[in-house]
């Protein structure tokens, strides 16, 4: 049995990407780190598994590019399939790695760079000092026993789950921004055919989206995602109910599942977009990752900027140097609020997942228009305001001939 972790200078609560990557980065800069997970690795963890450029760029950033895209599957384009069965191929560098595989890669890393590794410790609650700073964690260990560990900074990325952020007093709203179940289906007879990323809208989806994603060796992760529209996440929403409403509706979801074998359980998770619904910082302690809401509103994706934020978190806490937990926390929501305006794009543009007809537009154009499809793609890679497709301006602009 290990021994009981240590007191370290900054506990990193969390080792999905945001909490990996902090790790790495606080470790490289020669502080005492310890990671820790409620989970021993590599586990599963529900998500699409996309890898868009941000994701890539904050991996190579962190120097695992390399090695996640030897195991992934790349592709070229992304399909994008209107209600109305239009489709239109949108180019851009992607990739595909389960999870299991990507989150075990990112945690390495962080422990080769000199982090500390221990886990299941599952965390109860903030230590606070006479003065209410946070000044370590309490933890729950695999056996029942809970410790108290101190350190001087504590960085909780523990995902889109609201009991870490209640715990802490950091959680501004208990209810996920949207929610999503996936499977991994194997089927070989669609693999030799189905080679690029497909995302689908459909009304009988329910403002929501459907995927196929090719995870190479005939294995496909296929699943659907619903964001909150204006009344929120609706209140009877059977997730299950909507996936096999998608694999029924839509003929390659339905060949992939009636000829293919399910590798597992489906499963689901809540999503936190947009960096709203909680604190990102009191002294002592930051938020990152999803648990501070970096998942996109509108596509879902998650894993680059929760990457972001968990750099951003190492950042602020080593080049803080003597300057105290103001200045910590400065830096940090600085960085977090220079974000902002990117997350609001991707919200505003979630009104396509809430009215399906604005799909249908715009696949319809794009099928004629060589530069809307460059639109499409510049979404992918962040060189286009996802926004201004689906403004007054825009959607006239969509009715005008466009080279």
């Amino acid at each position: 049995m290990a021994p009981e972790p240590a007191d370290c200078e900054v506990l990193v609560v969390g080792a999905g990407p945001a909490g990996s990557a902090c790790a790495q980065m606080l470790a490289r800069a020669g502080l005492d780190v310890l990671l820790v997970d409620r989970q021993d690795f590599p586990r599963e963890k529900v998500c699409g598994d996309g890898l868009i450029p941000d994701a890539q760029c904050a991996l190579a950033r962190l120097g695992v590019l390399d090695a996640v895209l030897a195991r992934a599957t790349t592709a070229s384009h992304v399909a994008c399939v209107a209600p109305r069965g239009w489709r239109v191929e949108v180019p851009a560098n992607l990739a595909v790695l389960p999870r299991r595989e990507l989150d075990e890669i990112v945690r390495r890393a962080a422990v080769e760079a000199g982090a500390r590794w221990f886990a299941p410790a599952r965390f109860e609650a903030p230590l606070a000092d006479a003065a209410g700073r946070v000044a370590g964690a309490r933890l729950r260990l695999a056996d029942g026993t809970v410790i108290g560990l101190r350190t001087r900074w504590t960085v909780l990325a523990t995902g889109a789950a609201a009991p870490p952020l209640l715990a802490a007093d950091m959680c501004g709203r208990r209810a996920p921004s949207g929610v999503a179940l996936r499977g991994y289906v194997r089927n070989e007879a669609v693999a030799g055919r189905s080679r690029q990323l497909e995302v689908v809208w459909h009304r009988a989806l329910r403002r929501g989206y459907g995927w196929i994603f090719p995870c190479g060796a005939g294995v496909f992760n296929i699943g659907v995602g619903l964001l909150h529209g204006p009344a929120g996440i609706e209140p009877d929403l059977n997730l299950r109910e909507l996936f096999a409403t998608f694999t029924s509706m839509h003929a390659p979801a339905r060949e992939l599942m009636q000829g293919g074998c399910l590798q597992g359980e489906l499963k689901g998770a809540p999503l936190r977009c947009s960096l709203e619904g909680v604190c990102w910082s009191r002294p002592g302690l930051l938020v990152a990752g999803e648990a501070a809401g970096s998942t996109y509103s509108f596509t879902g994706e998650g894993i680059g900027k929760a990457l972001e934020t968990g750099m951003l978190a190492a950042e602020a806490i080593a080049g803080a140097g003597t300057a105290g937990d103001a200045a910590v926390g400065r830096h940090y929501e600085a960085a977090l609020k220079a974000l902002k305006p990117r997350f609001a794009a991707y919200e505003h543009a979630n009104r396509v997942n809430n009215h399906p007809w604005i799909a249908d537009l715009v696949i319809w154009r794009a099928q004629r228009s060589p530069g809307i499809l460059r639109r499409l793609s510049g979404v992918l890679d962040e060189s286009y305001n996802p926004g201004q497709l689906v403004t007054a301006r825009g959607l006239l602009r969509l009715l005008l001939p466009v080279s």
